[in-house]
């Protein structure tokens, strides 16, 4: 270790540890892009300098009209359903996901959320962290749809 090094280095009781925890007990709730979620922040996107974020997705209430054609901003998208379930149109099909399932969504895939059961939980990540969503118009084959 250089002089430098040894100058700037934390010392014992200044270490951060190598691990990030977030308890059930004490959850961290912030603003997403529905009002009719709820977004419990999993303390990754601190953690990871905002390489990533990890967040569990609840629902108020089921969805009530599709969200719209729109892309994500980013790299990609990891959605887990942990309960209930969402159908999601794509180009060329639509598809139900639900309890149990995963998607893998690349940055920049139109898509609509066009319907959800009453009550869902999920487990949303995408890189990096900081997701833009944007309005699209919908692919050909899908217009006039939401």
């Amino acid at each position: 270790m250089t002089k430098a090094q040894a100058a700037t280095a934390p010392g014992p009781d200044e270490r951060q540890p190598p691990f990030t925890l977030v308890r059930r007990d004490d959850p961290t709730f912030m603003p997403g892009r529905r009002d009719f979620l709820t977004y419990r922040d999993l303390g990754i996107t601190a953690a990871s300098d905002g390489r990533i974020r990890a967040q569990i997705t609840s629902a108020k209430a089921g969805l009530t009209r599709p969200t719209g054609w729109h892309t994500h901003i980013c790299e990609g998208q990891i959605v887990y359903m942990l309960s209930g379930w969402i159908d999601l149109a794509f180009e060329d099909e639509t598809i139900r996901i639900e309890e149990g399932d995963s998607l893998y969504i690349p940055g920049g895939t139109p898509h609509n959320e066009i319907a959800t059961s009453d009550t869902f939980d999920l487990i949303e990540i995408s890189v990096p962290a900081d997701m833009g969503t944007e309005p699209c118009e919908p692919p050909p084959g899908r217009r006039g749809e939401g």
